[in-house]
């Protein structure tokens, strides 16, 4: 019994070290509802950010993984961003624009694309996202932190 667990622990030990090597690619973004109280018709189970950090003047995709347990047909999806608390940023979004309608019950993805100007200063923001569809004011309302980088982008701002 102990060979086999001694043979066990050196068979372990180098995956799990190998593993560690790779768990800065596989964290997802933490989130918070923007009302604790409110039940939301659709549920966020989790948020990731390609790349991250975000590179100025390069694309970036959030996709954001749901559930729903009522139908949605249509809707919008309003992001805004918000640097050092300061808000800089609004835009409106259809929401069959960032997924596929109508939306049946059970899980979905919505995954928005986005490239940051090559002038985007780098730090710390805050992006806050609310769904909403036709008598439904919010589906739901989430915000998330996301960095930009501080490497250069390589474009210039005629690129943009």
């Amino acid at each position: 019994m102990d060979s086999v667990a001694a043979q066990f622990k050196l068979t372990l030990l180098p995956l799990l070290a190998i593993s560690f090597l790779f768990l800065p690619f596989l964290q997802a973004t933490d989130f918070k509802y923007c009302d604790k109280e409110d039940n939301y018709v659709v549920k966020v189970t989790g948020i990731e950010i390609s790349p991250n950090p975000v590179a100025r003047g390069k694309p970036a995709t959030f996709t954001i993984s749901a559930s729903t347990g009522q139908a949605i047909t249509g809707g919008k999806a309003v992001i805004d961003v918000s640097y050092f608390g300061v808000h800089i940023h609004q835009e409106t979004h259809s929401l069959c624009e960032e997924t596929s309608c109508p939306i049946s019950v059970g899980n979905f993805v919505l995954s928005h694309n986005q490239v940051l100007p090559g002038f985007t200063p780098p730090g710390s923001y805050t992006l806050k996202m609310t769904l909403s569809a036709d008598g439904i004011p919010q589906l739901t309302c989430i915000s998330f932190n996301f960095k930009i980088g501080f490497g250069s982008s390589g474009s210039s701002v005629s690129d943009i």
